[in-house]
């Protein structure tokens, strides 16, 4: 089926979906679950306008509603009981087994977040803001250093990324700057400005890592315009934040450097967070952070290489609001590339894994009740055997685009490993392959793929045939 399905015609999308040409009829439903949720067959009530997407973007967050998720303030009493408990078992051998206790249950709160999140993207009508909230939690990638804190960056994505996903960058940047998350991956609590009381008196000096992908990734981008010196001024100006167990984030003046600090030709002066909240609300609208951070938005949802009007109608709606994230997702949407195709991008192992399930009608109440070796063999185990091990990027660029980071002779073969074994673990009775074929992948199931699913020697490799074919593996 491979050979076959990639030799067939390209579908045609959006404005040409009159059939004239002999490719299959794609509806815009199709498109939007594809390109923009989590595959078909969509959830009751999920909008396949793009109007209505942004309608429901900006209402209620139906599935922190329906699937609570773990903020920092639910998570500091456990994050305080293992920080002392680490302290008694240094001091103290009998105190290890608390202290081993209060590990595991850092590590049932991590996996308790991790089957909220799948439930979220298996279930909710909004896959749209589920997408989005992923791409965010990528750009803004953190991880934990120590098992004690494996729960942060899971708090990190419900405290600063999930509520601001339809509002302002400014907002959304702030809060995760300052987010304990971020300040540990990035080891900000080691910067200590080099001619502050507390630099001078311990000998201690700057960690540029938080200022320099401020300025590299999370706004600017690589190629703008900007040196050594911005990084330095920057890192200078972040100094003095700190993440306390018993306060959270806070500030100390004797840590950080005195006098202002000079960034893109801006000064900022102050002992306290007001200059860095003024530094980070500039960074925010800088024409660099609007054309850096549209084009990735136009990668990761419609191409590698985005319509040139789609570009400029994201970064011009960038522009002209001050970053209003919602308006940039309504420009994305409402251009007419956007709904075009083919959907040539390649579904990274999560995507797959989440449109896997929901193709199979494996439901949010299911996965909520997986066990913790029922999702590390179904989810996990797969997922880093793809290349894609879950919350865990191996740098703070998150996880590439591009396709050949994902299609490669080996995480190709886990691919088809878990397409072919996954179903027989998860159902009791396997769906008959083209039922599956429809309901999966609509009308982008090609006549090659239907016709070898339907031959498969059983449903069990009909299934796996389909999961793992090249359609069902892009987007």
């Amino acid at each position: 089926p491979r050979g076959d399905d990639a030799r067939r015609p390209a579908p045609r999308y959006a404005a040409a979906q009159d059939g004239t040409d002999g490719g299959p009829m794609i509806d815009r439903a199709t498109i939007a679950a594809m390109r923009f949720g989590y595959g078909l067959p969509l959830p009751e009530g999920a909008p396949v306008d793009p109007a209505a997407m942004i309608e429901r973007l900006a209402g209620p967050d139906l599935a922190a509603r329906d699937w609570p998720g773990l903020t920092l303030d639910a998570l500091m009493p456990g994050l305080r009981e293992a920080e002392a408990a680490r302290v008694v078992a240094r001091r103290d051998a009998a105190g290890r087994p608390a202290y081993r206790a209060a590990l595991r249950a850092r590590v049932r709160e991590q996996l308790g977040q991790r089957r909220t999140t799948l439930a979220r993207a298996l279930g909710s009508p909004d896959g749209f803001r589920e997408r989005l909230v992923a791409f965010w939690a990528d750009h803004f990638t953190t991880t934990a250093r120590v098992g004690r804190q494996r729960t942060l960056p899971l708090a990190l994505v419900e405290d600063a990324i999930r509520p601001q996903v339809a509002g302002r960058f400014a907002a959304m940047l702030e809060a995760v700057t300052l987010h304990p998350a971020m300040l540990l991956y990035l080891d900000q609590s080691r910067s200590v400005g080099p001619n502050s009381p507390a630099g001078l008196r311990r000998g201690r000096g700057l960690n540029e890592n938080l200022g320099r992908e401020l300025l590299e990734l999370h706004t600017l981008g690589v190629d703008a315009d900007y040196g050594q010196e911005d990084v330095r001024q920057m890192a200078e100006l972040l100094t003095g934040l700190r993440f306390d167990t018993d306060e959270g984030t806070v500030f100390f003046p004797a840590a950080a450097e005195p006098g202002p600090e000079t960034v893109l030709g801006r000064a900022y002066a102050g002992d306290d967070l007001g200059a860095i909240r003024r530094a980070l609300a500039d960074l925010a609208v800088h024409p660099a952070t609007a054309r850096h951070l549209t084009r990735k938005l136009a990668v990761h949802f419609v191409g590698d290489a985005p319509d040139p009007g789609l570009a400029a109608a994201m970064e011009r709606a960038w522009t002209d609001t001050g970053g209003d994230l919602r308006a940039v997702c309504a420009a994305m949407l409402g251009h007419p590339a956007a709904w075009d195709g083919p959907l040539t991008k390649a579904r990274q192992p999560w995507d797959l894994v989440v449109a896997g399930l929901r193709a199979l009608g494996v439901g949010p109440d299911r996965v909520l009740r997986f066990s913790g070796g029922a999702f590390n063999r179904l989810v996990g185990k797969p997922l880093a055997e793809m290349g894609q091990p879950l919350q865990e990027a191996p740098g703070p660029d998150g996880w590439p685009e591009a396709d050949a980071a994902w299609i490669t002779p080996e995480r190709l073969a886990a691919r088809i490993t878990w397409a072919m074994t996954a179903p027989d673990r998860l159902l009791e009775a396997l769906p008959d392959p083209v039922a599956l074929a429809e309901a999966g992948l609509g009308p982008l199931a090609g006549e090659a793929l239907r016709v070898a699913v339907s031959r498969a020697e059983d449903r069990r490799v009909g299934v796996g045939l389909l999961l793992a074919s090249p359609a069902f593996n892009r987007r």
